[in-house]
């Protein structure tokens, strides 16, 4: 049934696949592994570290080869803001992504499916699936498609600043402080652990977020508190 489940998504992507498994495997969350291994015995950690890879050699190449004249800071600066889980989690959303993603009952019940950090890891775990199953030059295509056909938007609109540099910058500038952040708490198991950062002022605590990891706890941080305090 998910086979066929995906295979719809995929078609509706105009991918050509040739082994459905791979994919199903990219939708595959760590939760429904450790709840059911006898459902899914393996989740798409694996697919998501190699997409990772293939995601960035294709941006660097298209950057490289679209602005001969910008030096490297600046194409590293578009690529960050081109790769950045904000950015790749409303790709996910554009194509539909988390309607077939697998999830255990409690990240289920917790809204885990609209997650941005866990929707930009299956674009990614999508992409190593697709570097697997069709080669380098049908997961480039994927790439331009879906992922470099948001640099206008990022050019546009100054997004090449990610959300910390930000909030590092408007404190600075209005308040003369760099912001700091901690890590208030530790919750889960050690395989699945979320992180509760508090950001703070000096000694004032301003802003509390979490994460499943303590750069992701500080990004989601940055990130909330820029939507709420700047933007």
């Amino acid at each position: 049934m998910m086979h066929d489940k995906i295979s719809i998504a995929l078609n509706k992507l105009d991918i050509d696949y040739k082994n459905i498994s791979l994919y199903v495997l990219a939708f595959i969350h760590r939760s429904i592994v450790n709840e059911r291994p006898d459902f899914a015995p393996e989740h798409n950690e694996r697919l998501e570290f190699l997409g990772d890879a293939v995601l960035e050699l294709a941006i660097t190449k298209n950057l490289y080869n679209d602005f001969p004249k910008k030096p490297e800071g600046e194409l590293t600066d578009i690529r960050s803001a081109l790769v950045r889980w904000t950015n790749l989690a409303s790709v996910a959303k554009s194509i539909w992504l988390p309607e077939y993603l697998l999830l255990g009952k409690g990240e289920e019940m917790s809204g885990w499916r609209s997650n941005d950090y866990l929707l930009a890891n299956v674009v990614e775990a999508l992409l190593g699936a697709i570097y697997l199953d069709l080669w380098v030059e049908v997961a480039s295509e994927f790439v331009n498609k879906y992922v470099y056909i948001t640099l206008d938007d990022i050019l546009k609109n100054n997004k090449t600043k990610d959300h910390k540099t930000i909030i590092q910058e408007y404190s600075q500038a209005e308040f003369e402080i760099t912001p700091t952040y901690k890590i208030h708490s530790e919750s889960w198991p050690d395989h699945d652990k979320i992180f509760e950062v508090w950001v703070y002022l000096k000694e004032k605590h301003v802003w509390t977020w979490t994460g499943s990891s303590k750069k992701k706890a500080q990004e989601s941080a940055a990130n909330d508190w820029y939507n709420k305090l700047i933007k």
